[in-house]
């Protein structure tokens, strides 16, 4: 079996006897994905443990709350059902049924935390990653790196960040209080080449003592979504689902592509469903070859990134920017809030709506067009995903304030009848066949000219049926690695 070729590789391996060194020394004790699936498997002693541990703490057994089945409380929580909301139909202006996980109840506030555990601990369970004397290097627009630097510190591995200083003020507070290395790349959320190139000069500079965690080929990050995240919207549909309902589509914006990683596995178990990759109006590379810069933080632009399944895309849908930044202020300012209760939205649901941030708010639109495209009824379903809340944005509020004035229910009004009763089915395109490989080849400018991958492999992505489904399934292999890495360490004994 391929694990134990592995794991026969890894026996006399230095860096991988320094690894279990290290993690004996500090404590650490890695969660399997079964684990993260179903935290009811975390052994008793451990959840004993995480009751005096709060949800951000800089503490290794914070890596047993990667799940989207936290208890949405600060500190000590233990663990229940998945995380998520219902969308009233006031709000969306839909008959169908629209539900969207939360990745506010992640440690740092959001599922990116996932996202790196899968390529660090890929690395460090086959001695491909020396804690003791290499750096974990996160290129990011964002949260991949606010996550990575949170898992390298749990993980007694150092960090560097590389991000672009456009950024919020809060993502680069929160990668200081880590001591996270951090370099400030020029421009905005769809500046992604100059974070390559600065990446390409640190690995220059520092050779071998730096291991670059890109999260757009990182294949780690999709795997654990298609692990992770899509049984988490499986089981919300299975609880959720009434008579004669379908799970009908799934919308989610491409960024690094990792989080579509769920759309796989959820198209092995519904395989009428439809899926829609989304991307910002203002930088429209998958629907007309396209780039510039937008505002919608946490989505990444002007290429395709190497770990994207186009092939299990349908559609593409682009997001006006302007539409997020302004249900931002309708969702978040008093009078916003005060004019959606007035319009009959429940005040408790309204009070939640900080759960979203900018990029979620552009996935509830996209869901919505979804809807809207497809004439969906009562008996259809729609998932999305709420990356992180607006608890990592009030540095924007504050710079919207400043910029438009106080907002009034006039803005309100207007906000709303435009930006959400107003969602029409512009910039989408539902995908041929050649559409999608259009999209497919993009890769190539990126990730064989630039990157120094090999045609062969991206002609195989399109071509060979068996390679997404070897690259997804791999976490079980490292569900087996992992058990054996704990043994080795010894840590869990105490605890039997």
């Amino acid at each position: 079996m391929r694990k134990l070729k592995i794991a026969r590789e890894i026996e006399n391996n230095e860096v991988f006897k320094n690894t279990i060194e290290r993690c004996r020394e500090r404590d650490i004790i890695l969660p399997t994905y079964d684990e993260m699936i179903n935290p009811n498997k975390i052994c008793s002693g451990i959840r004993d443990e995480l009751k005096e541990i709060g949800l951000w703490d800089l503490n290794p057994r914070n890596l047993f709350r990667i799940s989207w089945k936290n208890e949405p409380v600060k500190y000590g929580g233990g663990f229940g059902d998945v995380n998520y909301l219902e969308i009233p139909s006031e709000l969306s202006g839909t008959k169908a049924r629209i539900f969207i996980l939360l990745g506010k109840f992640f440690p740092t506030g959001s599922h990116k935390v996932g996202a790196t555990f899968g390529p660090l601990v890929e690395k460090l369970i086959m001695g491909a990653f020396d804690p003791t004397e290499q750096k974990a290097l996160w290129p990011s627009t964002g949260n991949y790196c606010r996550g990575g630097a949170y898992n390298s510190y749990l993980l007694a591995c150092p960090s560097i960040a590389v991000l672009p200083e456009g950024m919020s003020k809060e993502r680069f507070e929160w990668l200081e209080k880590v001591g996270a290395e951090i370099y400030a790349t020029p421009g905005c959320e769809s500046n992604v080449k100059e974070i390559y190139d600065k990446t390409k000069e640190l690995k220059s500079e520092y050779g071998d003592e730096i291991v670059v965690l890109n999260q757009f080929k990182e294949f780690g990050n999709a795997v654990w979504h298609y692990a992770v995240t899509g049984r988490a919207i499986e089981e919300v549909f299975l609880s959720e689902k009434k008579k004669g309902q379908n799970l009908k589509a799934i919308f989610l914006t491409q960024g690094s592509a990792g989080t579509l990683g769920c759309t796989d596995y959820l198209r092995e178990k519904f395989p009428e469903i439809k899926v829609c990759a989304g991307e910002a109006l203002q930088c429209p590379t998958l629907l007309l070859n396209g780039y510039g810069g937008h505002r919608i933080e946490g989505i990444g632009d002007k290429h395709v990134p190497w770990i994207h399944n186009m092939k299990n895309m349908d559609m593409v849908a682009d997001i006006d920017d302007d539409a997020c930044i302004n249900l931002m202020k309708l969702f978040n300012e008093p009078e916003g809030k005060k004019y959606l209760i007035k319009k009959g939205i429940n005040p408790e649901f309204v009070d939640k709506l900080d759960l979203l941030g900018i990029s979620s708010i552009a996935n509830l639109i996209g869901a919505i067009k979804m809807a809207k495209y497809y004439e969906m009824n009562e008996d259809d379903v729609v998932f999305t995903i709420s990356t992180d809340s607006m608890e990592l944005y009030q540095s924007r509020m504050q710079e919207v304030k400043d910029k438009s004035g106080e907002y009034s229910e006039c803005n309100a009004v207007a906000d709303f009848e435009r930006y959400l009763m107003g969602i029409g089915l512009d910039y989408m395109l539902e995908l041929s066949y050649w559409d999608k490989k259009r999209m497919h080849n993009l890769k190539y400018f990126t990730w064989i000219e630039q990157q120094g991958k090999n045609v062969e492999e991206l002609n195989q992505q399109w071509y060979d049926e068996n390679y997404w489904k070897e690259k997804f399934h791999a976490y079980e292999d490292w569900d087996e690695l992992i058990r054996e890495f704990n043994d080795r360490t010894g840590l869990l004994k105490k605890y039997k």
